[in-house]
């Protein structure tokens, strides 16, 4: 019974593990997608004429998907499982917030270019 209860927790430490691995690779990618929607923003504005105010919110965006990539490399890099959790949940967390924020930002655009 005792191994079951240590398979248990070996199972979830992984589960933590992978969460982690995609939070991680999912914000770096998605830090490298605001920077090219903010030159695709900035190369229609200038052809266009205007501002807007989708550039400033991408650019906050893309730090808020930084601070994920960050804390959960962190994780990843945590020895301790109770400091990998808290932590992770801080990057799921402001990963959530980011990918709030980049639907807002998808209505801004669609609503002001066209």
């Amino acid at each position: 019974m005792d191994t079951n209860n240590t398979h248990k927790t070996k199972c979830d430490l992984n589960l933590e593990e992978d969460v982690s691995i995609h939070i991680f690779t999912a914000s770096a990618a998605m830090v490298g997608v605001c920077l090219t929607v903010i030159g695709l923003l900035r190369v229609a504005l200038t052809i266009r004429g205007g501002v807007t105010l989708a550039d400033d919110m991408l650019a906050l965006d893309a730090f808020l998907f930084l601070a994920s990539c960050i804390l959960s490399y962190f994780a990843l890099r945590t020895r301790s499982s109770r400091r990998m959790h808290r932590v992770e949940r801080w990057a799921d967390s402001i990963f959530i917030t980011g990918l709030v924020l980049m639907v807002s930002v998808c209505a801004i655009i669609v609503y002001e270019i066209v």
